[in-house]
């Protein structure tokens, strides 16, 4: 492992502890007042279930506070320069294009997208947090993003479409600093929306050497499934959740790795609700099913592993739980990203499950679209 690589993983927050996941949900977005509306972002403070925040503004009275309030004013009240004070000057930004560090470049992309859509609205949809002050907290905050489409963007000219996605931002905070971020915008649905050719852009971007999100030298620190004659793993998926953390690693290496996909019957209710990146948005098991089995197919190599999870919530009242993940394969199937080409390729999203009597009933899943056709789609050199 190269010098650089060394320090991206020092910088990087160590993993958290079961004993670092809430056990209720005294401290939530629905605890805050909700979301969807911009009215949600500004509640009396005194309705607020305090925590402590030593190093944070006194504002503040909660981790959820923080996070939607810190959006608010950046994205609504276009502060922009706040991220000055919210973002370390060194935080690493990790994003479909790859590693985006400092906080001046984030208040530069920031400025980019309100120009391109002067009217953007960000609605915080689901937050998802672990952690505490000393430790950091661990926040996952999926939002809604509206807006149109009047500026200059880095894909095109005014098109004066409108467009609705969900983005999920995975972020690492502490003394008033978000420090490390995993952020997945819905991209390839935003080219689409723009009307746009979404496999035309992404060959262009190639063919321009944007060659990302990858981590330095990803193929040596990625997974990379090997075949031999050791048997996949096959964990039992339980009826009843004893270990969180046990549940979500069987849950993806039996039905991903293992390739079992009779199992989501355990893992998931039978009316499931999926959303998903570029528009994907349906219900039960069946298509999740065909969904799962589409990109296995078209990656017949694929191997994943989890990042990064956490959780709040118990068994009595459920769970909502965040997964960043990971994924190698090489495109050797066909599918929706055309005609094989034996390109190494390499797959990460950020996952957030509703969990309900012991079964996955909504599952939320942003990954890298737009990147993995960059890195197909690109003329050989």
């Amino acid at each position: 492992m190269n010098n650089k690589l060394n320090k991206l993983k020092n910088k990087r927050p160590d993993d958290l502890k079961d004993h670092h996941m809430p056990q209720n949900f005294d401290i939530s977005l629905k605890a805050y007042g909700g979301g969807g509306t911009s009215k949600s972002l500004n509640p009396s403070p005194k309705k607020l279930n305090p925590q402590p925040m030593n190093g944070f503004e006194t504002q503040y009275k909660n981790i959820i506070d923080y996070i939607v309030r810190i959006t608010h004013t950046i994205w609504e009240e276009k502060n922009i320069g706040y991220i000055y004070d919210t973002y370390s000057p060194d935080c690493l930004v990790w994003d479909e294009f790859g590693l985006q560090s400092g906080s001046e470049k984030i208040v530069s992309d920031t400025i980019h997208t309100n120009n391109a859509f002067p009217d953007i609205r960000l609605f915080a949809d689901e937050v998802i947090w672990a952690g505490d002050e000393k430790t950091s907290f661990h926040t996952s905050h999926r939002t809604i993003i509206t807006g149109t489409n009047t500026g200059f963007s880095k894909f095109s000219k005014p098109t004066g479409k409108t467009v609705r996605l969900f983005c999920i931002a995975n972020c690492v905070a502490k003394n008033n600093e978000i420090y490390y971020e995993n952020v997945v915008y819905d991209t390839a649905g935003l080219i689409k929306q723009l009307g746009l050719d979404l496999h035309e852009v992404a060959k262009q971007i190639a063919n321009e050497g944007v060659r990302g999100p990858f981590a330095p030298d990803f193929k040596k620190t990625k997974p990379k499934r090997k075949i031999s004659k050791l048997k996949p793993i096959s964990y039992e998926i339980p009826n009843n959740i004893k270990n969180l953390r046990e549940f979500v690693h069987a849950v993806y290496d039996t039905i991903w790795n293992r390739r079992n996909f009779s199992a989501l019957n355990s893992a998931y209710s039978n009316n499931v609700e999926f959303e998903g990146s570029t528009g994907r948005k349906f219900k039960g098991i069946s298509k999740l099913r065909n969904f799962i089995i589409s990109m296995i197919s078209c990656f017949p190599d694929l191997a994943l592993s989890i990042e990064d999870l956490y959780w709040m919530g118990n068994a009595k009242d459920g769970y909502l739980v965040s997964i960043r993940w990971g994924a190698v394969g090489t495109h050797k199937g066909n599918g929706i990203y055309g005609a094989p080409t034996n390109r190494d390729c390499y797959l990460w999203g950020i996952t957030q499950w509703e969990i309900k009597n012991n079964k996955i009933i909504k599952e939320w899943t942003g990954f890298n679209e737009l990147a993995i056709l960059i890195q197909l789609l690109g003329d050989k050199k």
